[in-house]
This record gives structure tokens, C-alpha cells and sequence, in this order.
């Protein structure tokens, strides 16, 4: 299995452990990780029968503002960026241990303005690939709204009903 973590992040695949599908033909991402997992599989020549999106990084339906008020506030002080994001991720629960891992501007930007499209979606599944999505419902960082509209069409769509960004129920 392939994992691609979330933005900032290292070692954030064990939070997922209790949905992923360890197999040599699976590729999974988380958030951000999303983004490169299915442009992976969009690109690959080998064998995938599955990709696993976690919370993917959906912020298409978000206003020009709140993107650059998201790079401003990056571009002012990474670190407390960093540290607000990852208490954003974990809400309503506390800020559970994670590695992080190397960041920067360009990366941030491509996830806050990429867009999924029918045509990324249309090129996984006519490989064969079944996309599975996992959203939390109370997720504090993306559009999960929106994000279940827009995968519907193309992917088995998991809600876990309480599940904050990590996909984790508080207690």
C-alpha cells in the first residue's frame, strides 16, 4: 500500500488504520495526501484497484478571501499557522500527538486551490480503480458538503458521523 500524508504532516497514516486496506494494490492519501494519491493513480501504469481519499483536501467552493487569508496568515508566521491548522484538524478533541513534517508556500497553495474534476475521477475509474471517500462529518477544515456532492458520482462515500478532519469521534 501507498500513503500520501496530509499537508505539514509525517507518519499521520496510523490514523487511518482502521479503514485502510493494506494491499500492494491500494494507494491511500490523507487531505492534502489526496491530492497526490489520485494524481498518482491518474498517472500510474500499474495495478491499483483502490483509492483511498481521507478527508480529501476540498476547498473549491471556499471565496477568493478565505484562501488568501490563508496565505496571509502562513506567509505572517508559519509556525503559529501551523499550530492553529493542526487544532482546526482535530476539533472538538484535543490535539493528539503527530509528526510534522517539511512545508512550504507552494504546497499550501496547490491545496487550497486545486480542483477536483469529473475528467481526474472519469481517468481513475477507467482503469478500474474503486475510489472509496471517507468524510467526517464534523470536519472544521474542508467543505465536507460540498465534497460529498461532488464524489457521489464517482466513489463510495463514507461518513463517519461525529468525525473531525482525522476522521476521529471525540470520546
Amino acid at each position: 500500500m501507498r500513503f500520501y500524508s496530509g499537508f505539514a504532516l509525517s507518519g499521520d497514516q496510523h490514523f487511518f488504520d482502521p479503514y485502510l486496506k493494506h494491499s500492494d494494490y491500494t494507494v491511500a492519501g490523507f487531505s492534502y495526501g489526496a491530492i497526490k494519491a489520485a494524481h498518482y493513480v491518474a498517472e500510474s501504469h500499474e495495478r491499483i484497484d483502490t483509492l483511498q481519499l481521507f478527508s480529501p483536501a476540498f476547498f473549491q467552493t471556499k471565496k477568493e478571501s478565505f484562501r488568501r487569508l490563508q496565505m496571509g496568515g502562513y506567509f505572517k508566521d508559519a509556525e503559529r499557522y501551523l499550530e492553529n491548522f493542526l487544532t482546526s484538524c482535530f476539533a472538538p478533541a484535543p490535539v493528539a500527538p503527530i509528526s510534522l513534517g517539511s512545508n512550504d508556500a507552494e504546497s499550501l497553495q496547490e491545496l487550497l486551490y486545486f480542483e477536483w474534476s469529473s475528467e481526474l475521477m472519469d481517468s481513475i475509474r477507467s482503469k478500474g480503480t474503486r475510489i472509496e471517500v471517507y468524510l467526517g462529518l464534523d470536519d472544521q477544515v474542508i467543505d465536507v458538503a460540498g465534497a460529498r456532492e461532488f464524489f457521489l458520482p464517482y466513489a463510495t462515500v463514507i461518513s463517519i458521523r461525529r468525525g473531525n478532519h482525522f476522521l476521529q469521534e471525540p470520546l
